[in-house]
């Protein structure tokens, strides 16, 4: 499956903090049918094989949508549950690692935090680079607030497609207008909402009109 602007119009990022009531695979199941355009699961703390169990069953689901799954530093998880992508950090194997260990085939998605970085990883061989974070965070700690500016210096710097992340939720989507990301990566906006399929069209719609201007 090839990277596309596109693809990062609505990014979902997995969290189970919000499944007491629902499991995590039916939660992906009504932001699937609400519209987001990609699906990051992220388990910092399973164990490998039940890991790969689920994102084979994840993967499953989300190419009944035509979306891909795009897995979270994994590399080995990614590689055998057959998944679209790997996403790392800048404290993760470098680009140029996970590439050999990957192939050509599969999406390498890489955070970025500046134009250095930005440039770092797409000359590494990334397909796409998440920003961040532009609104802080609420799902992670000691996270550095990422300014207007510094985000569309890093747009303007690569020409892959990039994906905002970090506290955005549907009053501050438009804020982004203009600052050349094609799309949002969201995660409690999209999990805590008690209707994750009706949250995602709202979401969807809103970035779209961001990404208009």
């Amino acid at each position: 499956m090839k990277c596309s602007k596109e693809m990062m119009r609505l990014y979902a990022v997995t969290d189970r903090c919000w499944t007491e009531k629902t499991t995590l695979y039916e939660q992906i199941e009504q932001a699937l049918q609400g519209g987001v355009t990609c699906v990051q699961l992220r388990e910092k703390n399973m164990d490998e094989q039940t890991f790969i169990k689920e994102a084979m069953e994840i993967r499953e689901l989300c190419h009944a949508y035509h979306v891909p799954l795009i897995i979270n530093d994994r590399v080995e998880v990614a590689l055998k549950a057959g998944a679209d992508g790997i996403h790392v950090g800048q404290d993760d194997l470098s680009v140029e690692q996970v590439r050999k260990l990957v192939g050509n085939d599969m999406i390498i998605g890489v955070s970025a935090h500046n134009p250095d970085e930005a440039m770092e990883a797409v000359k590494g061989g990334a397909d796409y680079l998440g920003t961040g974070a532009v609104f802080g965070s609420t799902t992670k700690n000691n996270v550095t607030t990422l300014s207007y500016d510094t985000l569309k210096a890093i747009t303007a710097c690569v020409d892959v497609p990039i994906v905002a992340i970090g506290g955005i939720n549907e009053t501050n989507i438009e804020k982004l207008k203009g600052s050349g990301v094609d799309g949002v990566a969201v995660v409690s906006a999209i999990f805590a909402a008690k209707d994750i399929r009706k949250q995602c069209e709202k979401l969807k719609a809103l970035s779209e009109r961001m990404i208009e201007g």
